[in-house]
């Protein structure tokens, strides 16, 4: 009962001097606020770039040639990756490579009636569209056959059916491209739509995405630079990328490192840690203000001892201890940092909110910080109220009752 009274007392005091009260608590609303609107904003970076990742899939990789080995030495074609090194990766990890194909693509203009546009071919393998994340609307995606037999098939996106046939289902429909210098005429077999991007606004592009069998890209040799690899979930894709590219060099009689390998995961990993240290050091910044605010209310539970010196004197001499005087002051410090934490959440994700509406991004909350931020506040209302109460406790109720 005693701590419900302190607590009623504390709340009396503050409401007896609401502005002085507001003003005490900003440092620890300015400081609350911007931790959590930065760690906010934070998350909510990393939540959108996790969801970038998984489009094009967290377990994508991409083997190569490390050309900067090769800078002052006459490129062979044995150097190259071929197709017997796909299908040695493919007998060799087994289960551990979900798919793998030449990473290989053209450019054409095309023309249907009076309607011009541009086309992106990205050589793909059979249903590559169950590991690039994509909505097949119409048709279907490029399938075994299609690459085994070099098929002239294709499949584009619907923004690009709706500009040169002027409807979305373009399927049977026949496209002239030019790949290679060779003029072939592509039938359209599926027709997908894009999973809108964050990015999208940043590259402006005149050209549309579509898809063929990577055996009609390939150019003659059928050597290629890069290999696009999705390896199985459950594997750690860096472990994994060394053995494939180490194994390549060794049945390449090659020396090792000459081929390296990027992965989505590290990507991310990367551009997480960034995004981590940054509001990090930002947010310990801001964490500054907290202090600021701790001495605000040192300054003012002082002065509130002062004043209310003979408060404490009547207190004392109807039998309150010397612990009842610390615990009330030290309960309204608490309290007052407290408040000011909350209103400081508040604010905080109102700020975070705000700025992720303009960037027409989600804003990602985590329950963990609001509950660490106010718990901190008031941790820091207790460190820097403990000396005004201690000083209140200490004073002598004769000596007290005398203050004017």
């Amino acid at each position: 009962m005693l701590i419900i009274e302190n607590i009623r007392l504390a709340l009396t005091a503050i409401k007896s001097n609401k502005m002085r009260s507001f003003l005490t608590m900003l440092g620890i609303i300015i400081g609350i606020s911007s931790v959590i609107a930065i760690t906010s904003i934070g998350s909510s970076a990393k939540a959108v770039m996790d969801d970038e990742f998984s489009t094009f899939g967290k377990n994508a990789m991409y083997v190569y040639m490390n050309w900067q080995m090769m800078q002052d030495e006459w490129v062979d074609d044995s150097d190259l990756l071929q197709m017997e090194d796909i299908e040695a990766l493919k007998s060799r990890f087994g289960e551990d490579i979900v798919y793998i194909a030449p990473s290989v693509s053209a450019k054409s203009d095309v023309k249907v009636g009076r309607v011009e546009g541009k086309l992106d071919m990205s050589g793909v393998g059979a249903d590559y569209n169950q590991f690039y994340k994509m909505k097949i609307v119409h048709g279907r995606m490029i399938n075994s056959k299609d690459v085994a037999g070099a098929r002239d098939r294709i499949v584009i996106e619907k923004a690009a059916a709706m500009k040169l046939f002027n409807n979305e289902n373009a399927v049977g429909e026949t496209l002239s491209v030019n790949i290679n210098g060779d003029l072939r005429d592509l039938s359209v077999v599926g027709v997908f739509e894009k999973e809108k991007s964050i990015f999208d606004s940043m590259m402006v592009s005149d050209s549309f995405a579509s898809y063929v069998p990577y055996s009609i890209v390939q150019r003659p040799g059928n050597s290629m630079s890069y290999i696009e690899i999705y390896v199985d979930l459950n594997k750690d894709s860096s472990v994994l990328g060394t053995e494939i590219t180490n194994y390549l060099a060794k049945i390449k009689g090659k020396q090792q490192g000459l081929y390296a390998f990027e992965s989505a995961k590290a990507q991310l990993d990367m551009i997480n840690g960034m995004l981590g240290t940054l509001s990090l050091a930002i947010g310990a910044i801001a964490a500054i203000s907290l202090v600021v605010g701790g001495i605000g209310i040192m300054n003012i539970m002082l002065v509130s001892v002062t004043e209310r010196t003979r408060e404490i004197g009547i207190r004392k001499s109807l039998g309150a201890r010397t612990k009842d005087i610390l615990m009330q002051f030290l309960i309204e410090a608490m309290i007052l940092s407290a408040i000011g934490g909350l209103i400081g959440t508040g604010l905080g994700i109102s700020i975070a909110a705000v700025g992720m509406s303009f960037a027409n991004i989600s804003v990602s909350i985590q329950p963990g910080v609001i509950v660490l931020a106010v718990g901190f506040s008031a941790i820091v209302g207790m460190f820097f109220g403990l000396y005004p109460a201690k000083k209140a406790a200490k004073l002598d109720p004769i000596e007290a009752l005398r203050y004017e």
